[in-house]
């Protein structure tokens, strides 16, 4: 059976994302099954489709708010996942958001209130159990998240902290290789 990588996508954002596209073309060079679904912006119903496509054989790649999710089910199921830039609390990122969003990747209308903060946080992990199979990648220069929470939250797991970049990790195809090598991709 081909090993399932999962690609998860940040918030409001999409299978169409820069990073999932680049490394769905890497990932054509591999026997696997390769899998970035949409996600809405329904924390639980992110999660329930997450779980509906993990297999046996599966390990996971997540960006900012999908670090958060994939670090969620790393754990609960116990299979390794790379986070880069990852959210560590979403639900206090999104809080100034509350009310009317717009998904321009997706192209729809929502709105976001107090269940779905209550629900990420309900989805928070407070002390990893398995920080072996969390590899961090972080960038010092992320405009969106504090690289120093991640990289303290992170701190028993694997990581490559580059200085510089951004929230899209300026450069990602640098790390193809150590992601490969990380989630065991042959």
């Amino acid at each position: 059976m081909a090993k399932r990588v999962i690609y998860i996508h940040g918030f409001n954002s999409s299978q169409k994302s820069y990073k999932a596209v680049r490394f769905g073309e890497l990932m054509a060079n591999y026997d696997v099954d390769y899998c970035v679904p949409n996600l809405n912006h329904e924390p639980l119903q992110a999660i329930i489709k997450l779980e509906q496509l993990i297999t046996p054989n599966t390990v996971l790649l997540g960006s900012s708010l999908g670090g958060f999710f994939a670090t969620y089910l790393s754990q609960r199921y116990q299979i390794p996942a790379v986070v880069i830039n990852p959210a560590v609390a979403p639900y206090t990122l999104l809080q100034p958001l509350l009310g009317p969003n717009y998904n321009p990747y997706q192209d729809y209308y929502y709105d976001l209130n107090n269940s779905h903060i209550n629900a990420l946080k309900a989805l928070a992990v407070d002390k990893l159990k398995h920080p072996e199979l969390l590899y961090l990648l972080q960038q010092t220069g992320d405009e969106v998240l504090n690289f120093q929470h991640a990289v303290n939250y992170y701190s028993q797991c694997k990581q490559l902290v580059e200085f510089g970049g951004d929230h899209s990790y300026t450069g990602f195809e640098s790390t193809f290789a150590n992601i490969v090598d990380f989630l065991k991709i042959t």
